[in-house]
């Protein structure tokens, strides 16, 4: 049992408290007034003397990190898991790339055996991570790829493949596929749509040049088969708002029950554009990663699904100079918005509260008790200075 006090983002605002855990949040006590936190433009939450404590990050989007990548399979998976959890990551979707089939289903099975391994340590209270790294909870993978237009790649390798039966089954049967990123335009989309929804799986609609009818067709039968609708990396690989047709970014950003990711590096989407954005959607705008292999490492050339990358700036691009993945780390992307002048409390639901949602997670994603204790302990500037995940310091 431990008791932690500071600057603490509950669910009802930002309140100085003490936070009394095990493996879950037992006891939360207030200890001060109210507040919404950090303000426009602020680089510092400044309240109270203590630290700032806050629910643990939930990453849907993120490839790699720290030199490793899910297509390394389960000692990649685990790496990654372990360099994002220093920056806060509590709960993880590992992200697939556009590849050979083969390649594919050998990354879902590498996180597969992570998964596995961390519920046999969970079960032996150690800490959470797989291949002896000790890292965020991994609660599935992300299938982006290959069920995606071969016209609107991004950076993603040539393989866009259709989502045919056999394939789909393939995928499902790997039992991790959290959330799957489609082309609704695509031949046989509705059908695997339907299929993918049936079995708990999360569609978002991504690398895509459908209208927005087309879209509006695909998620209706989402719904149908009881399923639950998303936007991959929200703006970019996807067609634009316009002012007669709304592209999948109208879509987006008129469905009131849709769920949308948003890469906030300052790269991929301008900080206008995601308050504009966090203004439509509050509530269904979450942040992501879409972080690469090169995330955490030093510029200079890398690698994503077999393409050369060359980080400079800040950013990852092809050789051709399109955005290849981020190298964007969420405790950085928590900074971007409350200095965008989002509050800290809304960038912090941004970064918990709404994946939780989105995934169905209702043990996490918040600090109340009885929920799990994963925590991120950061400085009144924002940097991180401890992490916890179920109750165990993992980083810090």
């Amino acid at each position: 049992m431990r008791t932690i006090r500071g600057t603490v983002v509950l669910p009802d605002g930002v309140r100085e408290a003490a936070v009394t855990f095990d493996r879950f949040i037992v006891a939360v006590q207030v200890e001060g007034g109210a507040s919404d936190g950090a303000g426009p433009g602020a680089t510092s939450v400044g309240a109270g003397a203590g630290p700032v404590i806050l629910p643990g990050f939930i990453d849907t989007h993120v490839h790699g990190g720290g030199g490793a990548d899910t297509m390394d399979g389960a000692a990649g998976v685990a790496a990654l898991a372990a360099f994002h959890a220093r920056h806060g990551v509590t709960t993880l979707l590992p992200t697939t790339i556009t590849n050979p089939w083969g390649n594919v289903v050998a990354a879902l099975r590498g996180v597969a055996e992570v998964m596995a391994e961390q519920a046999a340590a969970e079960a032996a209270g150690e800490p959470a991570g797989g291949t002896g790294a000790a890292g965020g909870a991994i609660v599935g993978a992300h299938l982006e790829g290959p069920f995606i237009n071969p016209h609107r790649l991004g950076a993603q390798p040539p393989h866009a493949v259709e989502p045919t039966e056999g394939l789909v089954a393939e995928a499902l049967a790997s039992g991790v596929v959290r959330v799957v990123t489609m082309a609704p335009e695509l031949e046989h989309a509705t059908t695997a749509a339907r299929t993918f929804a049936a079995a708990g799986t999360r569609v978002s609609f991504g690398h895509t040049n459908a209208t927005a009818a087309q879209v509006i067709a695909v998620a209706e039968a989402v719904r149908a088969s009881g399923g639950t609708v998303g936007f991959t990396h929200l703006f970019n690989a996807m067609t634009q708002l316009g002012s007669r047709e709304p592209g999948a970014v109208g879509v987006a950003l008129a469905d009131p029950e849709a769920f949308a990711e948003l890469i906030l590096d300052l790269h991929h989407v301008h900080a206008t554009t995601f308050r504009a954005a966090h203004a439509a959607k509050e509530g269904r705008l979450h942040l992501i990663t879409d972080a690469i292999r090169a995330c955490g490492m030093a510029e200079g050339v890398s690698e994503l699904g077999g393409q050369k990358v060359m980080v400079r700036g800040g950013a990852a691009r092809l050789e051709d100079g399109t955005l290849a993945g981020s190298v964007l780390t969420l405790d950085r992307a928590l900074r971007n918005a409350v200095a965008s002048g989002v509050a800290l409390a809304a960038a912090s639901r941004a970064l918990s509260g709404v994946p939780a949602a989105y995934l169905g997670l209702r043990d996490r994603g918040s600090i109340a008790v009885g929920a799990r204790a994963d925590l991120v302990i950061m400085s009144p500037e924002l940097d991180v200075l401890e992490v916890i995940v179920a109750g165990r310091r993992v980083t810090g």
